[in-house]
């Protein structure tokens, strides 16, 4: 490494940007090559240990190395990976082990941007989990630091999700008709606070409560849809408007309970994201809503449902007399698609990328813009006011 300047912040360290250097060409050595990906994972929480779970269930993909700065996290990501990986609780120490070739970044999202650029100076392939990192300011600079040769993903894994994939291929072929607008919420009932052993430990267990540390509801649920919305569109939206609360969980918290934004989109097209605490109806669910009908996805399943007058008794279905038309009340007709864990799928995209040299179907550019929308929203709702997309930001 060349420099290692640290800044902590409630135990939370911090490196500081480093210097990219000129020239830089990173080597693949994985190009047509079958041998395993050595991963290292920065942040053994319930989302960094829960994908080492996934890991252990793709060939090809080892975890070698695992970093966190509370022990027992450690322990329990260690415990989680196949074999004896090396431990570590400065992640400066997992980048400059040479056995590693990869990191999964899984930290608070107040520290992706600064580990992920670090990452890059130490000539680490990055998945980077969601949302990419905090403020324009930080993914415009990973945006100037990105090195050819090194594979950057983002985690949003419905972008990997084969489900999705094929859900997006007939939209663009005409199934929903020409969209007119997106509903997407992600309900939850309960607080969203966890146990804490040790009062010092508050902010460093309970990070998504603090916005130095957190973009909240907006960033930790809203992104992924708002990723979809993205990527179906092939936009980013014209202009943003949210609102918000601490309404209901009078908990000390600083980051919002519920979360309303409205996004719109250069085509005319207005798309909605709601995340609420407090009632889990529906849970997770995205509407694609078109004149020519409706998509409804949720985690792994989706429904077409027509417009217009529709019997769902219809006898002759591709030829086949006699045959019934699937029905689901309420949603429509199932699709079938078989698929895989989106997780599992993204993070064995992932492998495919570095062994390939591809760009990765969730990739940096796709990730970046997503983060920048966040921000839009998170702003919104902070100030209370229409926040405009700003052509400086365009990748």
């Amino acid at each position: 490494m060349k420099r290692r300047d640290f800044v902590i912040k409630s135990g939370l360290a911090a490196a500081a940007v480093s210097s990219v250097s000129p020239g830089f060409a990173y080597i693949n050595k994985y190009i047509n090559s079958d041998a395993p990906v050595r991963l290292g994972v920065i942040g053994t929480g319930s989302r960094g240990s829960g994908l080492i779970s996934v890991i252990n269930g793709i060939k090809g993909l080892d975890v070698v190395a695992c970093c966190d700065v509370l022990p027992f996290r450690l322990e329990n990501g260690l415990k989680r990976a196949e074999g004896t990986p090396k431990s570590y609780s400065d992640y400066w120490k997992l980048l400059e082990d040479k056995s590693v070739d990869a990191v999964l970044v899984a930290t608070p999202f107040g520290t992706h941007g600064s580990i992920e650029l670090d990452a890059l100076d130490a000539g680490k392939h990055i998945y980077g989990e969601k949302t990419l990192a905090k403020g324009y300011d930080e993914v415009m600079k990973l945006a100037d630091a990105k090195k050819e040769g090194l594979v950057f993903q983002t985690g949003h894994q419905y972008h990997s999700s084969r489900l999705y994939t094929q859900v997006v291929d007939l939209i663009k072929d005409g199934k929903v008709g020409k969209i007119t607008a997106f509903e997407c919420q992600w309900n939850r009932s309960g607080n969203w606070r966890r146990s804490v052993p040790d009062p010092e430990l508050e902010r460093l267990i309970n990070w998504r409560m603090y916005r130095e540390y957190s973009g909240g509801l907006t960033a930790e649920l809203c992104s992924h849809q708002i990723d979809f919305v993205n990527w179906v569109l092939g936009e980013t939206p014209s202009q943003v408007f949210g609102t918000g609360g601490i309404d209901y969980w009078k908990d000390g918290r600083e980051t919002y309970d519920n979360v309303h934004h409205l996004f719109s989109y250069p085509s005319g097209v207005e798309a909605t994201f709601t995340c609420l605490t407090t009632n889990a109806k529906d849970d997770y669910q995205i509407k694609v809503i078109g004149d020519k009908g409706t998509i409804i996805l949720d985690y792994v399943n989706g429904w077409f449902y027509p417009e217009g007058n529709y019997n769902k008794q219809q006898t002759d279905v591709d030829g086949v007399a006699g045959a019934t038309i699937p029905w689901e009340a309420g949603k429509g007709i199932p699709f079938e698609f078989t698929h895989t864990d989106p997780s599992k799928q993204a993070l064995t995209d992932f492998r495919d990328a570095i062994r390939t040299g591809s760009k990765p179907i969730s990739d940096f550019e796709t990730g970046a813009n997503t983060a920048i929308c966040v921000q839009m929203a998170i702003d919104s709702m902070l100030n209370n006011k229409i926040v405009k997309w700003n052509p400086q930001h365009k990748l």
